[in-house]
């Protein structure tokens, strides 16, 4: 059987329909970035980008919640870490719903859920409905996290894909970044209706772009398919071979028994299972999403300007977002893991020294910039390699016949991680400051060992090899 790749680059979801790869180019002729595919790129990642601002949100809006409707840091809490409990559920039934209804039509469907969760944000007067928007909001960007990377994979031709599906990637960071910059400026309840304009736009482009033709032929819809790709690729482009591999394909896929969860947990996905798992764990332990939730408080429990310090959060995360795309083939996943764990490690100590410091009334002047020091630290360095490269790997590891079921316990994983972080954070920091980040320090470091120990380097290996070094009593692909 002929060798084929079923992930999508970053990993966020598995998707079966992706035409074969070959380390040497490949068969079929490579094609240019037509203005169709660049047109429902920018589509599609606009979903992206309204992920991140979701994200984004609840660090500069904090302080304006919880004076305008008297909330309480434990009801605050839930707000912030609420948004993972949806985007869980809608992991969950995310592949479903883009096998389903399409990946249009299950974007269309998402943004749906987003807008009446910024609507339902900016009209509350309480907590509940403040907790409902941001549940709603959550499944929708839960429902995105999966079928937008997976879109872009399918409609990208294969030397243009690598380069195209990066950009979920770096519009999410956009989002996050966006979100700190003009959240410190304006209302929190304006800054939740500037949140609807991607949704909106996002909607309206959808009309205007071809449905993906993997999932067209999936659904035995061949003459769509082929009109489709042609739309993709040129109204003069010679589509034949392209069309003929996606449903031989297509064909293939459907010779494949239909995996169950259970098997999964058999002993040869072992290594492969405790890698994705253990990388999706350890990724959201480090902390991540209580410093993203909650930059603003950090820099202000930490005596600094919130305004100063999330201006720079923003100056460093796209610059290193971008660094890390250009070296993630060039240098390989575990070095670029291990310096990315190595200089959050370093961030999050630095943070525990500025408030152990600022207990002791030690170098006051000094702790300020070292906690800013930190968190630019942590931001930049997770940026370079630890937000997008566990997606990578897992999108490699794992047979094509167990992706998608991996992909979505994978998935599962990382926004339980997330919810438990960010519902726990401001507990922890009333707690202790210091022992919150030296806590998360201690996790990067574990993360250093664990990438050394387990993680396998993946670049310029065919899928083959990967699989076959990993899951020895698997049969080749």
């Amino acid at each position: 059987m002929e060798k084929r790749e079923g992930g999508i680059k970053d990993g966020r979801s598995s998707i079966p329909l992706l035409l074969r790869e070959n380390p040497n180019g490949g068969s079929g002729s490579s094609s240019p970035a037509t203005t169709m595919v660049v047109l429902s790129t920018l589509v599609a990642v606009s979903g992206s980008y309204v992920f991140g601002s979701a994200v984004g949100f609840s660090s500069p809006a904090q302080s304006g919640i919880m004076g305008d409707l008297d909330l309480s840091l434990a009801e605050y809490s839930v707000f912030g870490s609420i948004l993972t409990v949806g985007a869980m559920l809608g992991a969950v039934m995310s592949g479903k719903l883009a096998d389903l209804f399409g990946r249009r039509g299950t974007m269309g469907f998402s943004e749906v859920f987003c807008i009446i969760g910024w609507l339902a944000i900016v009209l509350s007067e309480g907590a509940w409905c403040l907790d409902l928007g941001r549940l709603s909001l959550g499944y929708g960007i839960g429902l995105l996290s999966y079928v937008v990377p997976v879109y872009i994979a399918e409609i990208t031709p294969k030397n243009l894909r690598g380069g195209f599906t990066t950009v979920n990637q770096l519009m999410i960071c956009c989002g996050v970044s966006v979100m700190y910059l003009i959240g410190i400026v304006i209302n929190w309840r304006i800054l939740a209706i500037i949140g609807t304009i991607p949704c909106l736009l996002q909607l309206v482009g959808l009309f205007f772009i071809p449905e993906s033709p993997r999932w067209l032929a999936k659904n035995d819809r061949l003459v769509d398919c082929e009109a489709s790709l042609q739309r993709l690729r040129g109204q003069n482009a010679n589509i034949s071979v392209e069309a003929t591999e996606i449903r031989d394909h297509t064909e293939t896929l459907r010779q494949l028994s239909e995996p169950k969860m259970l098997d999964l947990f058999q002993r040869k996905y072992a290594h492969s299972l405790i890698v994705g798992v253990g990388l999706m764990a350890l990724q959201q332990l480090g902390g991540v999403n209580g410093i993203a939730f909650y930059a603003s408080a950090i820099f202000t429990s930490a005596g600094f300007s919130s305004r100063v310090g999330t201006l720079a959060m923003v100056a460093v995360q796209v610059p290193m977002t971008l660094l890390g795309v250009l070296l993630m083939d060039k240098s390989g996943r575990r070095p670029l893991l291990m310096i990315s764990a190595s200089g959050t490690c370093l961030g999050c100590f630095l943070l525990g020294l500025s408030f152990s410091l600022q207990d002791l009334q030690v170098w006051t002047d000094f702790s300020p910039v070292m906690a800013l020091s930190g968190v630019l630290m942590f931001a930049g360095f997770f940026s370079l390699g630890m937000g997008g490269i566990p997606w990578v790997i897992m999108s490699e590891i794992f047979p094509i016949n167990m992706k998608g079921l991996a992909g979505s316990l994978i998935t599962v994983v990382n926004w339980l991680g997330s919810w438990i972080i960010s519902y726990a954070f401001n507990f922890l920091m009333n707690w202790s400051s210091e022992g919150t980040f030296f806590i998360f320090s201690s996790m990067c470091g574990l993360t250093i060992l664990f990438v050394h120990k387990l993680v396998p380097e993946t670049k310029g290996r065919t899928l083959e090899e990967i699989q076959a070094s990993m899951n020895p009593f698997t049969p080749k692909i």
